[in-house]
């Protein structure tokens, strides 16, 4: 009895606690600007809720343009302050990504890439790296193995291996979170969320829904904006 009477004595308090931490719904725009600051998941993107520049220790200028590309260029970790006021350190690879000058970055293939396509389905470039064979490597039992004076040897690729870095388009759902390739078919998955959009893009030449799925996707992003959610 004693229990049931302490909680209805704290109810009216519990629901004041949850009324008072507000979330405002806010359609996104070009015109949004993404607080300045750094994303350790992709939930801290939705909710527009960064590590902000005050929380970040560092010796680099809070004003410089450049502030987040300085500070995570060639680190492996970076200290904050937690919520307690605790310092606290970071791995990089960690990170999701940052947000500078009002533009979100996405890390990517292990380096930040900045997306200028922001919306429901965004489109960002990033470089993929890759190890291929060599064609013209001259396999014999000699130089299958620890070779300095081997022209075509590599102590990080040995063999007839080499490293290839090429640019590569990438969709990310902002439903999801999940990162895929900028390719035909995905986007005709994407647009299947959408019959009446699907259905015109399907009518399409192959040769015409190939040059015109940047479009679709714009018109799919204008169909299904984007919502921010952020704590007030």
């Amino acid at each position: 009895m004693k229990i049931f009477l302490s909680i209805l004595f704290l109810l009216p308090f519990l629901i004041f606690a949850q009324d008072s931490t507000k979330v405002k719904k806010i359609k996104y725009t070009p015109d949004f600007k993404f607080k300045d600051g750094i994303y350790l998941s992709f939930e801290d993107v939705k909710h527009n809720n960064p590590i902000i520049k005050e929380r970040i220790i560092t010796d680099l200028n809070y004003e410089d343009y450049a502030f987040f590309e300085k500070l995570l260029d060639n680190a492996e970790t970076i200290t904050v302050l937690d919520a307690m006021g605790l310092r606290k350190e970071i791995p990089v690879k960690d990170i999701w990504g940052f947000s500078q000058n009002g533009i979100v970055y996405i890390r990517w293939n292990d380096t930040f890439n900045r997306i200028p396509v922001f919306g429901s389905i965004s489109h960002f470039i990033a470089d993929k790296t890759y190890i291929t064979n060599n064609p013209n490597y001259p396999y014999n039992y000699y130089n299958s193995y620890y070779n300095p004076y081997n022209p075509y040897y590599s102590s990080a690729y040995p063999g007839n291996q080499s490293k290839q870095t090429e640019l590569r388009q990438y969709l990310l759902d902002m439903e999801t979170g999940k990162v895929i390739d900028y390719t035909d078919k995905n986007i005709e998955l994407i647009l299947m969320r959408d019959t009446e959009l699907y259905q015109e893009f399907m009518n399409l030449k192959k040769k015409q829904r190939k040059k015109l799925k940047f479009l679709f996707l714009r018109k799919y992003n204008e169909r299904h904006p984007l919502y921010i959610y952020e704590a007030q």
